[in-house]
């Protein structure tokens, strides 16, 4: 990419802040310490410099550092000016660097994508950076720390060298075709492809990246002054929902995301559940849309009569300061939303049931596109394990190669590259 122009953006922050970083990236990163610093400190050691336009009007007193070759973020020659982070102090070095010729500035993601480009990163690094930076809670940091840091590319690329092995058996039984011994695939072959293809199968049937994003799902259901509300409003320690003793009160779904113990959850409130002929026209829609919410559900928390609510639902006896109410038998839980009595006892239970259901702290976890490719390559070697003719398996492999390499970026589009670092931030 040595054509290509000079990039620049603030990296830190928004002002104002202590310090301002704005990176510099490309050809023109040598010619910008020059003309501003007046000078090219030692590469990759920070520097004290007082910062002028190309006219000489003072601009600020800062660090600067140098990083050259392709051994940098970006695999281009990189510059970094830490300044003071005011506003005023950030507009006047930016407004320097776009006067230099051949350097502008920089898209969102460019300089993530000039890395990917000059194969610093791949494109699974790349997606992992991406979810690192929008991570809210504990588990998506961890999830995307481990894709960012190569887990599923190393991991990949272990496949890879399966499937080359595979395939120069392949091979070695092709070259022998037109022989009057001609070899056949060994008894092993057939066992490997079916080994490789279930570990394959085991990441395919892994809790996918977006649910960290979405949540763990769980909805509060059942009928008119249930208590549903009440709980959510504790489960989300927020007066979200409005309480009241009158009927039919919560009429549409509410919904709250937060974070418990660095688990993300979605609780959804829904309106009271009973015979639609009780309820007038909007309660009705209410209804309508709380029973489809049931089947969106990780888990439902019924507080409705003892055993009919939806199948799997958790029996919750929600209202245990009210004497009038009939106890649950065989409730799974006993509480009051209102003393907060039972409450904290619900939510680690919870918070169990979605550690379970979501990816494990730490552990690479694949997104929608990464999955997509992981499930071709599978069905690929499922095809091979099959076939007895080698000139048949031998383009199964090939297909399952060429999904791999779609998977991190060694084969891919210009439009996906486009939607994919389009989402990341200026000077990311």
């Amino acid at each position: 990419m040595s054509d290509a122009p000079t990039i620049f953006a603030l990296s830190s922050g928004a002002p104002p802040a202590g310090v301002g970083v704005i990176r510099v990236s490309g050809s023109q990163a040598r010619t910008a310490l020059e003309v501003l610093a007046g000078r090219v400190p030692t590469p990759r050691r920070a520097s004290l410099a007082r910062l002028r336009d190309a006219e000489g009007a003072p601009l600020d007193e800062a660090l600067v550092l140098w990083f050259p070759g392709q051994a940098t973020a970006t695999g281009e020659d990189l510059a970094e000016f830490h300044c003071h982070g005011g506003r005023a102090v950030i507009a006047a070095v930016e407004r320097a660097l776009a006067s230099l010729r051949g350097v502008r500035r920089a898209e969102p993601g460019e300089f993530t994508r000039r890395a990917f480009a000059n194969g610093r990163i791949d494109l699974a690094e790349a997606e992992g950076l991406g979810d690192l930076l929008s991570a809210e809670t504990e588990l998506q940091r961890a999830a995307a720390l481990a894709n960012a840091g190569g887990a599923l590319s190393r991991q990949v690329e272990s496949w890879r060298e399966k499937v080359l092995g595979l395939s120069a058996e392949v091979e070695g039984v092709l070259d022998f075709s037109d022989e009057e011994d001609a070899a056949d695939l060994p008894e092993c072959f057939t066992w490997n492809i079916a080994a490789l293809a279930g570990e394959l199968a085991a990441w395919l049937a892994r809790p996918r990246s977006e649910r960290l994003g979405e949540g763990y799902r769980v909805v509060l259901a059942g009928p008119p002054n249930a208590g549903k509300s009440t709980l959510f409003n504790a489960l989300v320690e927020s007066e979200a929902a409005i309480t009241s003793p009158i009927a039919g009160t919560t009429r549409d779904v509410i919904e709250r995301s937060v974070a418990i113990e660095g688990v993300p959850f979605t609780f959804v409130d829904t309106a009271g559940l009973r015979d639609g002929a009780e309820a007038d026209a909007i309660e009705a829609i209410g209804i309508a849309r709380a029973e489809a919410e049931l089947a969106r559900a990780d888990t439902v928390l019924w507080l409705g009569p003892e055993g009919v609510g939806p199948e799997g639902a958790w029996e919750i006896a929600a209202q245990s300061d009210r004497e009038d109410l009939p106890p649950k038998l065989a409730a799974r839980f006993t509480l009051s939303a209102r003393t907060g009595e039972g409450v904290a006892a619900l939510k680690t239970e919870l918070v169990e049931a979605a550690r379970d259901a979501l990816p494990k702290s730490g552990e690479a976890a694949l997104n929608a596109r990464q999955h997509a490719r992981l499930a071709e390559a599978a069905e690929a070697l499922q095809a091979a394990g099959r076939l007895a003719d080698p000139l048949l398996v031998a383009e199964e492999l090939r297909r399952a190669r060429l999904a791999f390499d779609r998977l991190i970026g060694r084969a891919t589009t210009e439009d996906m590259l486009d939607t994919l670092f389009g989402r990341f931030c200026i000077g990311k």
